[in-house]
């Protein structure tokens, strides 16, 4: 069973070390960068993935331009980080919790304006470390919530990844299940494979496996097809950023899913560490949708063979909407979130 954080500083050698996603799950690698741009292109690349993941990511990324800047001074220090701040914000841009670690660390240099630039070098080190364990209980607090939702017995339906591999440690909806698993509460995961870069047939099943966690792979045009049946209790899914009515971007497929729940009377929850929840927008359609290479649709193969006709063009958002109607409540690590979410939402996210 995986041991190590998704991500993580190495203090010896000083420098970023994270599991490069793109290989899984038949090759378990581990890549270091040395450089804020490296973890930038990392971001965009998803060698690391997944909304808390890429924060600590860019936190961490801040730490490592604060070591490549040679300044002499402060003030200079804080120019290059700002630099830094903007390269590392322009990696993903739909995920508010890159912008998020990023501001969060920038801020925190306020009070550090006095001292010394390689007192401050260490300050950004410490401050992107307690980012990074504070994720690890924020989810496993979102976990103990969001696992009294679900009841012994339960078939749940599973979109992208949202586990271990999506934060630096646990998981926000995948995190869920495996503590309901832990709890005793014999719960079967249905996989949706999440095309086109296949985060569940890829990640989330891998994460299953070493759990013990039961479940099948699934392609993302089936699950309305076993709601309909009545062979699903919950639908689970994260989210990349959450805005002040409780619509919520997440990966693309979601909003289907969340339709075809809603149709079925099931009830579909969001998990979210509250970072994710971006009170300055009214509404999801504010949010920046990030469109990908298409290649990324075009590339896929069936029998080793390209599936797609040699000139054919595609389209690549990587994420979409789902409408606050939609969705029966947000968990996060302060509690569940029930509808209406405008009023509610700004109750549970601390300023």
């Amino acid at each position: 069973m995986r041991t190590m954080r998704t991500i993580l500083w190495n203090y010896e050698k000083n420098e970023v070390e994270m599991i490069d996603q793109r290989l899984l799950p038949e090759t378990f690698l581990v890549v270091s960068y040395h450089t804020h741009q490296d973890v930038a292109r990392a971001i965009t690349d998803m060698v690391i993935r997944g909304a808390p993941a890429i924060g600590a990511a860019a936190a961490f990324g801040l730490a490592l331009a604060a070591r490549e800047s040679r300044a002499a001074s402060t003030r200079e220090l804080l120019s290059d980080l700002q630099a830094a701040g903007l390269t590392l914000k322009a990696a993903r841009p739909t995920a508010v919790n890159l912008a998020w670690a990023v501001d969060r660390l920038l801020s925190s240099t306020s009070s550090a304006e006095s001292t010394s630039a390689d007192e401050l070098r260490q300050f950004l080190l410490t401050e992107a470390q307690r980012l990074a364990d504070e994720d690890v209980e924020i989810n496993k607090c979102m976990a103990a919530h969001g696992a009294e939702l679900i009841a012994d017995g339960d078939t749940i339906v599973h979109h992208c990844n949202t586990g271990a591999l999506a934060t630096v440690d646990w998981g926000t909806a995948l995190g869920v299940i495996r503590t309901a698993w832990e709890q005793g509460k014999k719960i079967h995961v249905l996989v949706d494979e999440t095309r086109p870069r296949l985060q569940g047939a890829r990640l989330t099943a891998w994460e299953l496996e070493q759990y013990g966690i039961p479940y099948e792979i699934i392609s993302d045009n089936m699950s309305g097809y076993f709601m309909r049946a009545g062979k699903v209790q919950k639908v689970f899914f994260g989210a990349d950023r959450v805005t002040a009515n409780g619509d919520v971007a997440n990966k693309i497929g979601t909003y289907m899913l969340a339709l075809a729940a809603k149709d079925n009377g099931i009830p579909a929850y969001s998990v979210v560490p509250t970072s994710t929840v971006d009170l300055s927008l009214a509404h999801g359609g504010l949010i920046p949708i990030e469109e990908r290479t298409q290649d990324e649709v075009l590339n896929i193969q069936l029998a080793g063979e390209r599936v797609t006709p040699k000139n054919a063009k595609a389209r690549n958002p990587a994420f979409d909407v789902t409408p606050n109607r939609l969705i029966s409540g947000i968990v996060t690590e302060n509690g569940v979130v029930y509808p209406p979410f405008d009023v509610n939402l700004p109750k549970f996210v601390k300023p």
